[in-house]
C-alpha cells in the first residue's frame, strides 16, 4: 500500500488514505470517455447548458465540448456536466468522485511528509492555496489572471484557466480553490455538495468556512469535477 504523500500516478496524489486527481478532469480527457462509450449529456440534449444572467439563461451550444459556445482550450476544465454525469465518468476510469470529507481534506490540510513550497505537514490551511488565495483564479482578489479571456460572452468575470496552470496548492493539488466549483459526494439526496468556489467568485467561496450545494442535475458553466479512489 502506499503511504500518504506518495504520488501513485502522474495525474493522481495519495492523500492519507486515498488517491485524488491533481488537477481537474479536462475536455481532452472527457472527450476520450465520450468517444468511448457515445455519451451524450443532459446539456447538449437541452441545446446547451446555463449560466447565471437575469436568473439562469440556457445557452445554445455551451457544452463540455465547447463551454462558451465556441472552439475551446482541449485543456480547459469539462463543464456543463450533472453531477451523476461526473461520477459516470469516474466509474469509467474505475474511480470516483471524492466524498466532501475527502475533498476537504486534501484541499485544505496538508498531508505530504516533505511538501515543500513553504507548506507544511499536519498544518490545515484556510484556502486550498495556502494561508491566501494568492495564485487562485478568482474573480478578482487572487492575484492571477488566466491565458485566455472569454468576457466577450459573459457578463462577470473571464472565465477558467486551463488545468493545472494555476498556484500549486496544499497536496500538490491544482484549483482546489476557484477556477470551477467540483462536484462531490455528500451523501443522499437531491442537493449536492459543490466545492472550492470558482472564477465567477472572490475568494471568500474558497475559505474552508464556505459551503455550497446545487441540484444534482445542474448542468452549467461554472461546475466542473476531479476523480478520487481508494488505495490499494
Amino acid at each position: 500500500m502506499l503511504s500518504s504523500g506518495v504520488q501513485a500516478s502522474s495525474n493522481m496524489q495519495a492523500v492519507n488514505g486515498f488517491l485524488i486527481d491533481r488537477t481537474e478532469v479536462s475536455i481532452a480527457e472527457f472527450s476520450q470517455f465520450a468517444t468511448e462509450t457515445g455519451f451524450i449529456s443532459s446539456a447538449e440534449r437541452a441545446g446547451g447548458g446555463e449560466v447565471y444572467g437575469l436568473g439562469w439563461e440556457r445557452k445554445l451550444g455551451w457544452t463540455w465540448k465547447m463551454p462558451f459556445g465556441e472552439e475551446a482550450d482541449p485543456q480547459l476544465p469539462a463543464v456543463h456536466l450533472t453531477y451523476d454525469e461526473a461520477d459516470s465518468y469516474c466509474r469509467w476510469r474505475g474511480a470516483r468522485l471524492p466524498t466532501e470529507d475527502e475533498w476537504r481534506e486534501a484541499a485544505y490540510i496538508e498531508r505530504r511528509e516533505e511538501p515543500g513550497s513553504g507548506f507544511v505537514n499536519g498544518k490545515p490551511y484556510p484556502y486550498p492555496t495556502g494561508d491566501t488565495p494568492d495564485g487562485a483564479n478568482c474573480l478578482s482578489d487572487c492575484m492571477y489572471r488566466p491565458p485566455t479571456s472569454h468576457s466577450h460572452v459573459l457578463d462577470r468575470g473571464i472565465g477558467p484557466a486551463p488545468v493545472g496552470s494555476t498556484r500549486r496548492g496544499v497536496n500538490g493539488l491544482y484549483d482546489m480553490g476557484a477556477n470551477v466549483w467540483e462536484w462531490v459526494d455528500s451523501g443522499k439526496g437531491e442537493q449536492k455538495a459543490t466545492a472550492g468556489g470558482s472564477w465567477w467568485y472572490g475568494a471568500f467561496r474558497m475559505h474552508r468556512n464556505d459551503r455550497a450545494t446545487k441540484p444534482r442535475g445542474t448542468a452549467v458553466v461554472y461546475i466542473g469535477f476531479r476523480c478520487a479512489k481508494n488505495m490499494d
